[in-house]
């Protein structure tokens, strides 16, 4: 054995070696950019480059959506877990405690109730992280909760979609959440209160059936896939090739089915303002308050006097 090259060199390098984390630079799916972590998250998690947007977990969501990044968390209903016993490669109940563990929510949607642009606002968010968004009678108390909410309180109702569908493990009492959101939408609109919905990438399966194409306004974020089946299993039904963008954002709203595609920065902004419109409350921006000019000192000693 040589004791310089088998032992003193390898304990060098250990002794000098920098730990990289996984997640320090992300690759754009698109371009194939690589892009520092640090800015794609100050970005809003938009790739700087190609404007490519990438998905967003549920908190941070709310965090860019609420005024000064602060809300109150509206708990939903405890359902019964694993109600069919189901198991394929790995039983049910284990694949949901390790979405769990992943990531730190008790099921694919969270609800909050803040200020956006100093207007109160019920918020409901679909995480795809949490078993692709997928649509079980967790996530379907979960919606019907914040549109309740938001019917109680009196406030808009907004919320950002991402899903894969219906969840299968829970069966039918996956698919009986779409007429349960469909009316908990109605009452919503019997009250007269607004129903925005933000159609993320991938919005797919029995959510678009539902809930997701209900909105009074509907937004999509740029180059998100929206449908109900994917282009693949399309083009294999009706064995023809489908358009360039099929399914994609700008694609639908060239063809009538969302109203507007909208930047990711210019969300909160946008959302904003049609809640001010529906709710003839105009919205004032947090920096334009903070911006406006104070009185000049004549003008305060002659309200003084």
């Amino acid at each position: 054995m040589n004791w310089i090259s088998d032992v003193v060199r390898p304990k060098i390098k250990t002794l000098f070696k920098r730990e990289v984390p996984e997640n320090l630079w992300i690759k754009c799916p698109d371009t194939g950019q690589m892009v520092f972590h640090k800015d794609v998250e100050a970005n809003l998690y938009v790739i700087p480059g190609s404007n490519y947007h990438l998905r967003m977990t549920a908190t941070n969501r709310l965090k860019a959506m609420f005024d000064e990044a602060r809300w109150e968390a509206i708990p939903t209903p405890e359902v019964a877990i694993d109600p069919l016993k189901f198991r394929d490669e790995k039983r049910y109940v284990d694949r949901l405690r390790d979405a769990k563990a992943k990531t730190g929510m008790q099921d694919a949607v969270l609800v909050g109730v803040g200020e956006v642009e100093g207007q109160k606002t019920t918020i409901a968010v679909q995480d795809f992280e949490f078993m692709g968004g997928s649509l079980g009678m967790a996530a379907g108390e979960a919606i019907i909760t914040g549109l309740d909410t938001a019917r109680s309180r009196g406030t808009p109702f907004v919320l950002f979609v991402s899903s894969g569908g219906a969840r299968m493990q829970e069966g039918i009492l996956s698919l009986m959440q779409m007429p349960r959101t469909t009316v908990a939408v109605q009452r919503l609109r019997d009250a007269k209160l607004p129903y925005i919905v933000v159609l993320t990438n991938p919005t797919t399966g029995g959510v678009t059936a539902s809930y997701a194409m209900l909105g009074d306004v509907h937004i999509a974020e740029p180059g998100a896939l929206i449908g109900f089946a994917g282009p693949r299993v399309i083009e294999q039904t009706i064995r023809e090739k489908l358009p360039p963008g099929f399914q994609r954002s700008e694609y639908l709203k060239d063809h009538g089915m969302v109203d507007m595609v909208v930047h990711r920065h210019d969300l909160k902004a946008t959302i904003a303002r049609l809640n001010g419109i529906m709710m003839r409350t105009p919205a004032v921006p947090a920096a334009e308050a903070k911006d406006e000019p104070e009185p000049e000192a004549p003008a305060l000693e002659a309200a003084a006097e």
